[in-house]
């Protein structure tokens, strides 16, 4: 337990250090631009919904399994919550009455991404199919039925108080960014304080450990990928109140970045190993350099690649010290 904690701790640290040395080469490979209030500012209104989905990502990573299906579960809820808002809210209806049906169109798209995780949940513990299958085939399936139900169309124009949510500033702080704090928190506290959580890590650690421990293993998943729902709706609200509309194909590009993130925060593939803070900090550093590449005009496309690089080489570092841990653990028992 004691080696975990330390463990954890240079992690920080490392990706700490890693943070600081992007600022500073961003700082001076573009001084005019990157150092304003208004490039944090960016930063502060993009990071939160890329950051919900990579918890999203996250969770089920812990277990050993992968999400595949999170952007298109975002879409899926908020083009619900988007029809809503378009369908029921006219200019004649009083403002009590807008407010009811935000709420309502709110629950439902978390009402939808929840059932969505259920359906992943199952797929995977009841019916045994692979994380990896079951997630693409409900990407797939969602991906379909939102192009059914949109026609490939933008839904736009929704009511002011819902753009607060995306665009909106609380004591000069960013609401999204606040929503952000609040649920990464929250991941944290459920994973590091609850039974459930510690079953989580126990499952991505060993599954059938955890199941002669008397741990119901279709629950943990079930439960798992229920949250990497949620966080997928929230992502949603968040996503449509900024960009003002939904779409079937928004946020594409993001499932590449959540799993680069998670990795890169510490979340081992196999499953057993990460932490919220770890995911927070990996985000903070990709963001940064996202921002930063694009104010020196690096291409998108090499960005992505970039990306791919990045999450080649955590794996190979996992891979080193994992090696090294296990050489170290050999040498001390003989």
């Amino acid at each position: 337990m004691i080696k975990l904690k330390i463990s954890m701790d240079n992690e920080t640290k490392v990706l700490s250090l890693i943070l600081t040395g992007v600022i500073i080469l961003m700082s001076i490979l573009s001084p005019g631009h990157f150092l304003r209030i208004e490039t944090f500012q960016g930063m502060a209104f993009q990071l939160p919904e890329l950051g919900l989905l990579s918890l999203a990502m996250m969770i089920s990573m812990l277990t050993g399994g992968i999400n595949l299906s999170i952007i298109a579960t975002t879409n899926m809820s908020a083009i619900t919550a988007a029809l809503i808002l378009t369908t029921w809210i006219v200019p004649e209806v009083p403002a009590s009455t807008d407010i009811m049906i935000i709420m309502i169109a709110i629950i439902a798209a978390l009402g939808v991404s929840v059932l969505i995780g259920l359906f992943n949940g199952i797929l995977i513990s009841v019916v045994n199919i692979p994380p990896i299958l079951a997630t693409l085939g409900t990407m797939k399936l969602l991906q379909g039925l939102a192009f059914i139900i949109t026609r490939g169309y933008v839904i736009s124009g929704m009511p002011d108080l819902i753009r607060f949510i995306g665009n909106g500033k609380v004591v000069g702080i960013p609401m999204p960014l606040i929503i952000f704090a609040i649920f990464a928190f929250l991941m944290a506290s459920y994973l590091n304080h609850t039974s459930t959580g510690f079953n989580i890590y126990m499952f991505g650690s060993n599954s059938i450990a955890t199941l002669f421990s008397g741990v119901n293993n279709s629950k943990v998943i079930i439960k798992t990928y229920m949250i990497s729902g949620l966080y997928c709706g929230v992502a949603a609200i968040i996503m449509m109140s900024r960009f003002n509309s939904a779409k079937a194909g928004y946020g594409e590009s993001y499932l590449l970045v959540t799993i680069l993130a998670a990795v890169l925060g510490g979340v081992k593939s196999e499953g057993g190993f990460g932490r919220v803070k770890g995911l927070v900090l990996s985000l903070i550093i990709l963001q940064v350099m996202s921002i930063g590449l694009n104010l020196i005009g690096v291409s998108a496309f090499l960005t992505v690649a970039l990306w791919g690089l990045i999450m080649i080489g955590a794996m190979i570092s996992h891979f080193i010290i994992e090696q090294r841990d296990l050489l170290k653990l050999s040498v001390s028992k003989s």
